[in-house]
């Protein structure tokens, strides 16, 4: 309890919690569930054995594809350390619960039980494990990061910071280098490793010219099209179609980036960059930071939302989003910060500020930052 950020979280009691649990568990009662035994961490010294029982198929589906799948000889004595139960149909009861809606996404620490009810949204499946390793892992000396990641030929790890729709996916996913992942990875005494084994790409204006990796990829037989308009008799796909909302999705599994590595793992970070799609002719396209200014970035979080990040969002709106993760932080920021610092100095990384946002004057002005020039 005193070790929770309760200035961004949510709290209900033990009791509280456990009726929750209980009214999962009857509301379970008669269906047939999906489960997949998972991996949360590419470094098995940091990794969380994680089992998830979904009430859809495609949410199987996609958390399989979304985390780390074990080796086939690993599964018989599979012994889950976290438990997700993802059911969409369930609906809480404020009053009885203790939540504020219908929706609820909970999680005990102590029993390492994560209750997902009342939405579709498979993203918060794969949110769930990292906000479990955001709480467990600074405990361990370790560095979790809502950031993408890829390194060179050199072994030049670069880590890419920055909130949704700011452009992590599209950035790592650079031919020349080889993709790590594209939205979670730890920080540690040994270097960068992903959490997950899969991609989670925003693809509204999704196009083989712009983004030819993640086009082929989401083209793919076993890639997950999320909120993806598609014609019925022929199946297929419109990515500039938004009518749905503009925040489609698409998932599909890391080996399905050719250059991508295939450990999900790599050494110590040189280059550091903080993305911000600022909308309103703030920032420069491009800044080298001191460790002070990286800092202060890092803790205030700043882009703009656009259309697709968030429901309701048409205009770009300011943001603030400390960590680039606020809602997925169970500790307070200050404890990511000084971790933060500390492996900067030590490993003397160069840190970056790349704006993806509009060039040429603010939104409505001027135009969105071609990704060739990011």
């Amino acid at each position: 309890e005193n070790t929770v950020w309760w200035g961004g979280n949510q709290s209900i009691t033990s009791d509280q919690f456990k009726t929750l649990l209980d009214d999962f568990v009857k509301h379970a009662e008669g269906k047939s569930l999906y489960a997949q035994d998972l991996y949360g961490g590419a470094d098995p010294a940091f990794r969380i054995k994680t089992r998830v029982f979904t009430e859809f198929a495609w949410h199987s589906l996609f958390i399989r594809t979304l985390l780390i799948r074990p080796e086939l000889s690993e599964i018989a004595d599979f012994a889950p350390e976290l438990t997700i139960l993802d059911f969409p149909s369930f609906k809480a009861d404020p009053k009885r619960h203790g939540v504020r809606t219908e929706t609820v996404v909970a999680i005990d620490f102590a029993r390492k039980i994560v209750l997902i009810g009342g939405s579709q949204y498979a993203g918060e499946m794969k949110k769930s494990v990292f906000t479990t390793l955001n709480y467990y892992l600074p405990a361990q000396g370790v560095m979790p990061m809502h950031c993408s990641a890829n390194v060179g030929e050199n072994g030049d790890t670069a880590i890419f910071f920055g909130l949704s729709g700011t452009g992590k996916t599209t950035l790592s996913a650079d031919p020349n280098r080889t993709l790590i992942g594209d939205d979670e990875h730890g920080w540690s005494k040994d270097g960068v490793f992903n959490f997950e084994g899969g991609c989670y790409a925003k693809c509204i204006k999704l196009s083989r010219e712009a983004e030819p990796a993640i086009y082929d990829a989401s083209m793919r037989f076993g890639s997950v099209l999320e909120n993806v308009v598609f014609d019925p008799f022929t199946r297929t796909v419109d990515f500039d179609d938004g009518s749905k909302t503009e925040n489609t999705r698409s998932a599909y599994p890391l080996d399905f980036i050719p250059n991508a590595s295939r450990t999900g793992r790599a050494g110590q970070p040189k280059n550091l960059v903080m993305l911000a799609a600022d909308a309103f002719g703030v920032m420069p396209p491009i800044a080298k930071l001191t460790p002070a200014q990286a800092m202060y970035h890092f803790l205030s979080g700043y882009t703009a939302k656009v259309a697709g990040t968030e429901r309701g969002v048409t205009e770009p709106e300011p943001e603030f989003s400390t960590c680039f993760g606020s809602p997925f932080l169970p500790r307070h920021p200050s404890e990511y910060g000084d971790l933060l610092r500390k492996l900067i100095a030590e490993h003397k990384v160069d840190c970056w500020l790349v704006n993806t946002g509009w060039t040429g004057g603010k939104y409505g002005v001027g135009r969105r930052m071609p990704i060739k020039v990011t």
